[in-house]
């Protein structure tokens, strides 16, 4: 039967899921370390994952981050989902907390989409293709942010319009709080 696991749980266990961590104080399921590999669960027996504020904390060299998404592809089954909840790293709380070791942003993941990857090379773009260079696959389902105060009340108001918003959060620090994204794995 497909496994469903909750990554880095802490303290904030879910009913159905494999519940993990690399704590035992939290009590979790399994106490495992997501940053050493071989992970302890089969090729292509997970359906979903959920890795709620613990992507930032894992992978601070290249070749652990790298590690930690080729688990991730390899334990995943075919069209496996993965829900990922991030802080935005242009934010106070991916910024004040001393274990945040990596930005993990939409633009960061689509690097390991293998068609975009494709497109990437058909157009000479310096985009590095990490999905080819990996032998992974991730597509990006769905990215939903939430916009934090004053900006949301203006934008909902009318203050401001989308573009606005948009060259906000490209702009300035605390506009997006935390961003989810839902990863699928390709297979």
């Amino acid at each position: 039967m497909p496994l469903k696991l909750n990554l880095g749980c802490g303290h904030h266990k879910l009913p159905g899921y494999l519940n993990v961590d690399s704590q035992a104080q939290c009590s979790p399921d399994q106490v495992v370390d997501l940053e050493q590999f071989p992970w302890p669960w089969p090729d292509q027996s997970v359906e979903e994952i959920r890795l709620s504020h613990v992507l930032e904390h894992l992978g601070a060299t290249t070749e652990k981050y790298f590690g930690v998404m080729r688990e991730l592809y390899r334990v995943c089954a075919p069209n496996a989902l993965i829900h990922i909840a991030v802080p935005h790293p242009r934010s106070d709380s991916y910024i004040a907390d001393p274990t945040h070791v990596r930005p993990i942003t939409t633009v960061g993941l689509s690097m390991f989409d293998q068609e975009l990857n494709r497109q990437w090379i058909a157009e000479d773009s310096s985009t590095t293709p990490l999905g080819i260079y990996l032998g992974i696959n991730f597509k990006i389902d769905n990215t939903e942010v939430d916009i934090l105060e004053p900006w949301y009340s203006k934008f909902i108001n009318n203050q401001i319009n989308e573009d606005e918003l948009r060259t906000a959060i490209q702009s300035y620090w605390n506009v997006i709080g935390e961003t989810r994204i839902v990863l699928r794995a390709v297979k």
